[in-house]
């Protein structure tokens, strides 16, 4: 199946966000005005919703708690989900919010630096609305993978083999 020119430069600026377009154009085969404007194009259409840094914080000794919250809610009439969705995603601390399919509505993920912050917040700001039937949080212990990212480098084995 061949791609088109727009999902070859995602598929690259997905990848490595660092990209210039120079690059890009010689990857995929167009000139870098083409990709700057298809670059630009995407942003405005909102298919580019930002660009990011993936940072493994435990190693830089500012490791956050991470916490994924499940939600048993009652839809809005007319509004079903979207209005309740929008009001969750407004809040500086929720980093990932999905409507599942399955045994609860919504998995909202977010980060504290204490277990009584992100407590106050299920507490204060999700259990605390009208609509949410339940909550049930977990928290990270460990994080091995993020995005597609190992998180912890891998331990490579320098002894020397021997054989008989």
């Amino acid at each position: 199946m061949v791609q088109s020119v727009r999902e070859q430069i995602l598929h690259l600026i997905e990848s490595d966000s660092r990209l210039c377009p120079a690059e890009i154009a010689t990857m995929v085969g167009i000139t870098e005005g083409e990709a700057e404007e298809e670059i630009e194009q995407m942003e405005k259409e909102h298919i580019i919703c930002g660009y990011h840094t993936l940072i493994n914080w435990a190693k830089a000794k500012e490791d956050d708690i991470t916490a994924m919250i499940e939600l048993r809610v009652t839809p809005q009439d007319g509004d079903g989900y979207e209005k309740i969705a929008e009001y969750i995603s407004q809040f500086p601390q929720v980093e990932t919010l999905y409507l599942m399919s399955g045994a609860y509505d919504f998995l909202v993920t977010i980060k504290g630096k204490t277990l009584k912050e992100i407590s106050l917040f299920v507490s204060g700001k999700l259990a605390s609305m009208k609509e949410v039937q339940s909550t049930t949080t977990h928290f990270a212990l460990t994080k091995y993978k993020e995005l597609g990212v190992d998180m912890e480098a891998k331990k490579i084995d320098e002894r020397m083999v021997i054989t008989p």
